[in-house]
């Protein structure tokens, strides 16, 4: 099976202008001057090759300027590279940058048309799947207003909606998703996990490792133009946050290499309990298991995101929730405090897990204290289900269907 995205040693070029004329006096004497300073070459990507093979997710992780959106754009035609190959196997949607593809004096519904015709759809096909992208979008009062007048969550809604509702082979995401409100980030997420399971082919930027490790399966990190790891999501997320706030982490207790964070929040504390509120270590299926994290920050932090993941002893993801995905806004901390979360009836068959806890800002920019799979616990089997990682609950039946003679 050929691959849906395949890059072999690309590289992108950009010739950066310092320096603008401010008037046709000052252009005409810098044509004579032939000053070469005022130009400048940057390489956005340096001999990056990859592949993504179909139905694959794969996050794209690293700081700003590292070229991931120019990435993204490569892979959508809409820019040629410097040097190097790309091949592209499959119809593209595409969520690259507020406003890419709209007509501003057209209206909402007007580019709706034309990115469909764009895209290949003939008109009847867009006319079908027209009330669904309005309704997806929520912007049914607003779709026979001129695009120019739209707020840039309304073009991320309009355009998102485009992109998922148009048959894509291959979905391409960028960052610019975050401009939504929360409630519609995480309807977009849900929408791209839907489009996952059906077997598209998904390139996902963001700077939200939750985001990266909850949908992708791999991840790619970047640094200035170049690949630095390319392996499974959660262990390329891994290394990115430890050399991210390698040089502003805390010294921890005994050097230990599983917590790191600048330390503005930490969490000095960690309890499993049960249903009752007491201390365990093992817990059977179908039971109340409640995590308490207990912090202190030594300054006022706004708006902190408190979070866990569990694994199973062999590494497999389970989960990743936080209070910002749960809506839980927390307006400031300071001082000591107690964050909770409970799930209440363990959905785990037997086995070794490890939880990590996790503080970090609003933006997922900062990583204030991160715990890396430190805290262990058992499950103990109570019968019925064994294989796999979770109980479904589910119920057999059966039924004798006796043949009446004859």
């Amino acid at each position: 099976m050929s691959a849906a995205i395949e890059f072999d040693g690309v590289s992108k070029k950009f010739i950066l202008h310092h320096e603008r004329a401010r008037s046709f006096q000052e252009l005409a004497v810098g044509l004579f001057r032939r000053n070469n300073c005022s130009r400048e070459e940057f390489w956005a990507l340096r001999d990056v090759s990859f592949a993504v093979e179909q139905g694959e997710t794969v996050g794209i992780i690293g700081p700003n300027g590292a070229g991931k959106s120019t990435m993204l754009k490569l892979a959508a035609r809409v820019i040629e590279p410097t040097s190097g190959r790309i091949a592209v196997r499959g119809r593209i949607g595409a969520l690259l940058e507020l406003g890419a593809g709209f007509h501003p004096d057209l209206t909402g519904r007007e580019n709706i048309y034309l990115n469909g015709s764009i895209l290949g759809l003939s008109r009847a096909e867009i006319r079908r799947r027209l009330d669904d992208i309005i309704g997806f979008a929520e912007l049914e009062r607003f779709i026979d207003v001129p695009v120019k007048h739209y707020s840039s969550g309304m073009f991320v809604r309009l355009g998102f909606s485009v992109a998922v509702h148009t048959d894509p082979e291959i979905l391409l995401v960028d960052e610019v998703l975050a401009v939504g409100d929360q409630a519609f980030q995480r309807k977009c997420l849900e929408r791209i996990d839907d489009l996952r399971r059906q077997g598209v082919t998904v390139l996902f930027v963001s700077h939200s490792a939750d985001a990266v490790r909850a949908l992708c399966n791999r991840a790619i990190w970047l640094h200035e133009g170049r690949v630095v790891a390319d392996d499974a999501a959660e262990a390329v997320v891994r290394r990115y946050l430890e050399h991210s706030w390698g040089r502003q982490t805390v010294a921890q207790p005994g050097g230990d290499e599983r917590r790191w964070g600048t330390g503005r929040i930490r969490i000095v504390r960690v309890r499993l309990l049960d249903g009752e509120g007491r201390e365990r270590q093992q817990f059977r299926t179908g039971e109340p298991l409640v995590v308490e994290m207990h912090y202190r920050a030594g300054e006022r932090v706004e708006r902190p995101v408190f979070g866990l993941a569990i694994h199973r002893s062999d590494g497999i993801h389970i989960t990743g929730p936080n209070t910002q995905f749960a809506g839980l806004d927390i307006p400031a901390v300071e001082g000591e405090g107690i964050v909770t979360y409970t799930i209440p009836a363990l959905p785990l068959l037997e086995g070794l897990y490890y939880i990590s806890v996790s503080a970090h800002n609003w933006e997922d920019t900062e990583m204030y204290d991160y715990h890396d799979r430190t805290y262990s616990f058992r499950v103990l089997s109570v019968g019925g289900e064994r294989y796999g990682i979770i109980a479904s609950g589910g119920i057999w039946n059966w039924r004798d269907m006796v043949l009446s003679p004859g």
